[in-house]
């Protein structure tokens, strides 16, 4: 993918097509494997936990994750997931543009549901919890939604799509919205500062990166600007570039049979031996394992292989 449509789309995958832009990810991680790196996509976003429990960051709002419990992400928000208490964890992501929801032409429902949704003015909570018994219909819900994308059953993408819909119509009754349209000032410019480091990164990871380049971008100084991207991402500069650069490389490793001396080189690492060290330390094994366990995941039809997001 080249660089100006990683700047169209915040991130380095396509959810779904232009026909039909959805796509479920299920995603397995063992003890102690850091969930979801900080970025942000133009897709909303419906993160079910299936097990764990997890620190979820949506912005500058960062709240406890249990299993059974949802978190609706915007359009153009910032997220991150934290490893709360140890142990394995299990989610499944459905992604989709709002575009999908849209009328053929502009009427009661684009006017009263989907442009607000758009908008941001009436939205679904960001912490959708079985405690509340109509936000239990929600995940009612999304749980079918997941089946029938998981089975591919015919006529899936009607009834994921009039789902959704339903899933609005809920949220319409009075004092179940939420208006996210309007954010603290500083929050917002904090978010916007991370956003233009993000994408330079997400642009010239395959080059070296200084933290005094990532500085002079917001501008601060260096030592302020790392300070700053700790507190908002909770890695350092370093760690995220690093962090990033590995889910690039797991993409090459399980998409070609390239050696995986020209991967490291191709997603900026200029030395191996650390590459094969930071990715065994993210992935908890080898690249060559990695691109083994892939391997066996395509030939056993598992959905896990898929990096998301």
């Amino acid at each position: 993918m080249d660089r100006t449509s990683q700047r169209l789309l915040k991130e380095d995958r396509v959810h779904g097509d232009v026909m039909f832009p959805l796509a479920a990810y299920w995603i397995e991680l063992p003890a102690g494997t850091h969930v979801l790196d900080t970025h942000w996509h133009e897709e909303a976003e419906f993160f079910m936990l299936l097990e764990g429990e997890i620190l979820f960051q949506v912005d500058t709002d960062y709240f406890p994750l249990r299993a059974g419990e949802a978190v609706f992400i915007e359009s153009g928000d910032i997220h991150a997931a934290y490893v709360l208490k140890e142990g394995p964890c299990r989610f499944c992501a459905l992604v989709f543009h709002p575009d999908l929801l849209a009328s053929a032409q502009y009427d009661t429902i684009q006017q009263n549901v989907i442009l607000p949704l758009q908008e941001k003015r009436q939205s679904f909570p960001r912490h959708i919890t079985p405690a509340v018994p109509w936000q239990q219909e929600l995940l009612n819900h999304l749980e079918r939604m997941m089946e029938a994308y998981a089975n591919k059953m015919p006529g899936f993408e009607a009834f994921m799509k009039g789902t959704l819909l339903i899933m609005l119509s809920q949220i319409a009754t009075p004092d179940r919205s939420v208006n996210h349209s309007q954010s603290e000032s500083a929050d917002t410019t904090k978010i916007n500062r991370l956003k233009k480091v993000i994408l330079y990164i997400q642009d010239n990871y395959q080059e070296p990166i200084r933290t005094r380049d990532l500085s002079e971008l917001i501008p601060m100084s260096e030592g302020q600007f790392c300070r700053f991207f700790k507190a908002m991402t909770r890695k350092t500069p370093v760690d995220y570039i690093n962090s990033y650069r590995i889910r690039q490389a797991a993409d090459l490793l399980q998409q070609s049979e390239r050696k995986i001396s020209d991967i490291a080189l191709e997603v900026g690492f200029d030395n191996v031996s650390y590459f094969i060290k930071v990715f065994r330390k993210a992935m908890k094994c080898s690249p060559s394992e990695f691109r083994k366990g892939a391997a066996l995941g395509a030939m056993q039809g598992a959905g896990q292989g898929q990096l998301y997001p």
